[in-house]
């Protein structure tokens, strides 16, 4: 699968509602603007015209086959330097790392990385801050790994925080300098989101910009009532208390949060 077209598919899934599989009910989107009245409707050869629609496809779940459960514990890096995300604000520099053994592309990974960091609707979009992704040798400020669930909680377990649900290495985490995302979580989502159709992609942009979110020192907060989209500082992972999906700290231009834990 490639995951850039999956991101991309999932940041229209967000910001367009255009009645596919996914709607309002699963995951919060942006209206899209009505067309002007004045517009001319634009012409179409009968030619073409008379060729039937393609269906779209429908969204990617979950990946099939098996999960690694465990890799070597090292690491290969995606060593592109990638372009400054944000307009204005502190320039963070991050890494990305994929362990070996988890059957993961590490340029895809960035990719997908970079995808969730640049939004719209990423902690970039505040202007106050600046992503940029570097290359391994390089001065960073955090680094952002995909682990298998063995390896993602023993590192969460040395940062201080215990990721296990029902005794196993279920949630992401972040560690001081690390953002640690469950290979686990990033090839299957969870539960919720399955039955609600929402799709794989928009889950991998949640998980970045929540644990990112906990790297730049936010806490986690609860839903805002039922219906409205959830904070990307909620543990959408574990439950959705009656919010419906969303992966952007941002909406509209603004910091959109809930109230604190």
């Amino acid at each position: 699968m490639t995951l850039v077209l999956a991101v991309v598919a999932a940041v229209a899934v967000v910001l367009d509602e255009r009645g596919g599989d996914v709607g309002a009910e699963a995951v919060a989107v942006e209206p899209s603007p009505s067309p002007s009245p004045t517009s001319a409707a634009p012409s179409v050869s009968p030619s073409a015209s008379a060729v039937p629609a393609t269906p779209s496809a429908p969204p990617v779940l979950r990946v099939a086959g098996p999960v690694p459960s465990a890799g070597r514990g090292t690491f290969g890096y995606d060593d592109r330097t990638g372009p400054v995300l944000g307009e204005a604000g502190t320039l963070r520099r991050y890494r990305v790392a994929v362990e070996t053994g988890a059957e993961e592309d590490p340029g895809e990974f960035g990719a997908a990385v970079e995808a969730a960091l640049a939004g719209p609707g990423s902690w970039v979009d505040g202007g106050r801050l600046r992503l940029q992704q570097v290359p391994e040798g390089s001065a960073h400020d955090f680094t952002v790994y995909l682990a298998t669930a063995r390896t993602a909680g023993r590192m969460c377990l040395a940062g201080g925080v215990n990721i296990q649900v029902g005794g196993r290495p279920y949630t992401s985490c972040r560690a001081p300098g690390k953002v640690i995302i469950n290979l686990d979580r990033w090839r299957l989502s969870v539960p919720h989101f399955v039955a609600l159709k929402v799709p794989l992609s928009v889950y991998r942009l949640y998980v970045v910009n929540h644990e990112v979110g906990h790297q730049l020192g936010n806490r986690h907060e609860r839903c805002p009532g039922r219906g409205r989209p959830a904070p990307v500082m909620m543990q959408q992972t574990l439950f959705l208390d009656g919010c419906v999906a969303n992966p952007w700290p941002y909406r509209d231009g603004r910091r959109y949060s809930g109230p604190p834990v």
